[in-house]
């Protein structure tokens, strides 16, 4: 396969991998969109349990409070009935005192069991208003399941076309090229492109000369040496002579220890740092590989 085609095949591959890596990206991040539906609905059932408890001890309450005032108002009766049997004014006193005292327990009991009916009927209400909203978060959580299933499968679907797109464009180039192009194209959505005059349109780097020229004879992959885009030739003023001297920009040799500092330290790799792969100018231009 010549390089022009290989070039061309990686420039629609680029694309390609460009969009599924969006894709996959997005599809990544669906579940999220259920998430907070679902912790909502978790924090809600939760809350409902709690309240539900306090409502449930709250009716136990109630209850005990019905009873102890059920038997303060039978102390009293008891007592009012037996005033008209009484004998002696002893006696008298003792009873007066007995239905006293249970009366001052009949009201106290009433006061508070009216307190804990109160509080008994808000925490109903509240219920109400908990179960109401769990059964619209439960709503909510399965029209989004719903939903999420169908755009997973859509994005199932246009993944599937795309990597046998990938597969199809990859033919014919090595492993390696496309495994490094693919790191790239995840970096920064764009791992080929072009070299008008001597400078790299990634980066917007100043190639050197002798590296430039390389690029434009288009007889190797080539990796810039300071973003690790692959690169190609493209014409940048119709009629100008674009191969270039020693004298014009340099050489590789001219990338010394200075520019070696910045680029160890990250200061020369474009956009994004994609010094990761390792690629070098030096790697590129002599152990690029050679397509028949």
């Amino acid at each position: 396969m010549q390089m022009s085609e290989i070039l061309d095949k990686l420039k629609n591959l680029q694309d390609v991998l460009a969009e599924k890596y969006e894709i996959e990206e997005k599809r990544k991040e669906l579940p999220k969109s259920v998430s907070g539906s679902k912790e909502l609905l978790e924090r809600t059932q939760k809350e409902f349990i709690d309240k539900n408890a306090e409502y449930e001890a709250e009716k136990a309450k109630v209850s005990a409070l019905k009873l102890e005032l059920d038997e303060a108002v039978k102390a009293r009766e008891s007592g009012e009935k037996n005033m008209d049997s009484i004998k002696t004014h002893r006696e008298y006193e003792v009873l007066e005192k007995q239905i006293s005292e249970a009366k001052e327990r009949e009201d106290s009991l009433r006061k508070d069991l009216q307190k804990e009916e109160k509080l008994r009927d808000e925490l109903k209400d509240n219920l109400a208003g908990i179960e109401g909203l769990i059964e619209t978060t439960k709503k909510d959580v399965e029209e989004s399941e719903e939903s999420l299933s169908k755009e997973m499968a859509s994005y199932d679907s246009q993944l599937s076309d795309l990597r046998e797109k990938e597969t199809v464009m990859s033919e014919g180039i090595d492993s390696e090229t496309i495994f490094k192009f693919q790191r790239i194209i995840q970096r920064n959505r764009k791992g080929i492109v072009a070299v008008k005059g001597n400078v790299c349109d990634g980066c917007h780097m100043i190639l050197p000369a002798q590296f430039a020229n390389e690029v434009h004879r288009g007889e190797k992959i080539l990796f810039c040496p300071y973003c690790s885009r692959i690169l190609y030739y493209e014409d940048s003023v119709e009629g100008k002579n674009d191969f270039y001297t020693m004298n014009d920009t340099g050489s590789l040799a001219d990338f010394g220890e200075d520019d070696a500092d910045l680029y160890e330290d990250g200061e020369l790799l474009g956009e994004e740092g994609i010094d990761e792969l390792d690629v070098d100018a030096s790697d590129s231009m002599k152990s690029g590989e050679q397509y028949d």
